[in-house]
């Protein structure tokens, strides 16, 4: 999706979707901005949902057909049927309260389906899912989330891609979001880089709707400054990226998710080692030479 929106919304007309009754998501955790976008163009609902391979179904959905309940733009919707699910606070174990962020756990037993142990090393499975939440035995889906009061979470990221900026904890999905709400950006990938000052800063790898319109200095300067802006304005200055990078094209792998790994082991000069899962090498190329040539701030 945030691919299409680099093309003229006008393709999307030229088409006839009466037959098209939903568009059903996966993948990529879908941003609000974008999701307001492709339903607006569309004129059709559109059904994200959250899962893992390791659950084997949907533990967070909107179930069509079977509760009648709303979207809400940005959320993937409710805890599915059979999936016991809580937000934890990753440094007590303790249920978290509506609005605080925290990682999603699901209380035993899992529901039929799920994975059940590591192929010949069940203290493997034990170590690594069921023992990451202090004073709890649960399963861990390493995610970060905030949930509302009518049960509705919202994605922030992996675990390890929430930043720590001078003590403040930051999901990367959150300056993404604040991010693509700019009408020039047609997507971005935010990572965390080591900041001798802050701990971690982040820094955005943005691909723009339109290069060309801020192809000079002066219009990609007020660029940079209004995407910032953006920033502060909805998440603080505290959430302000360090450096914008724009490039053409962002690393992902065959089932499209971002490789935010890799693009934050190039910010730090680092090699990202063996990507085999990687759909474009090209993409990790551009990276790496946009910061070499000193894109963006």
């Amino acid at each position: 999706l945030r691919v299409l929106k680099k093309q003229d919304p006008a393709l999307l007309k030229q088409a006839d979707l009466t037959s098209l009754r939903a568009l059903f998501l996966a993948g990529e955790p879908l941003d609000e901005p974008t999701a307001a976008w492709i339903a607006g163009a569309l004129g059709k609902p559109v059904i994200d949902n959250y899962w893992q391979t390791e659950t084997g179904w949907p533990m967070l959905a909107i179930p069509r057909g079977v509760e009648a309940l709303p979207t809400r733009l940005g959320s993937p919707g409710v805890p599915s049927a059979g999936f016991n699910l809580t937000l934890r606070n990753e440094l007590t174990g303790e249920p978290c309260p509506p609005g605080e962020k925290g990682v999603l756990t699901l209380d035993y037993p899992l529901p039929p389906g799920c994975m059940s142990t590591v192929w010949g090393d069940d203290k493997r499975f034990v170590s690594t899912y069921w023992s990451s939440i202090p004073n709890q035995q649960v399963y861990s889906t390493f995610d970060w989330g905030v949930q509302d009061e009518d049960g509705y979470v919202t994605i922030l990221g992996r675990t390890d891609d929430v930043i720590n900026v001078a003590g403040h904890r930051l999901g990367t999905r959150e300056i993404e979001e604040a991010l693509s709400s700019h009408a020039a950006v047609a997507e971005v990938a935010v990572v965390g880089v080591t900041d001798p000052l802050k701990g971690q800063a982040a820094m955005a790898f943005v691909v723009l709707r339109d290069a060309q319109a801020y192809a000079d200095t002066k219009k990609r300067g007020k660029l940079d400054t209004e995407l910032t802006a953006t920033v502060d304005r909805q998440l603080g200055a505290i959430a302000r990226p360090s450096r914008v990078v724009v490039v053409s094209m962002l690393p992902k792998t065959r089932s499209g998710k971002l490789l935010r790994r890799a693009i934050a082991a190039l910010a730090e000069g680092r090699e990202p080692g063996d990507l085999p899962t990687i759909e474009d090498p090209a993409a990790l190329q551009q990276v790496r030479e946009a910061l070499d040539d000193g894109g963006g701030k």
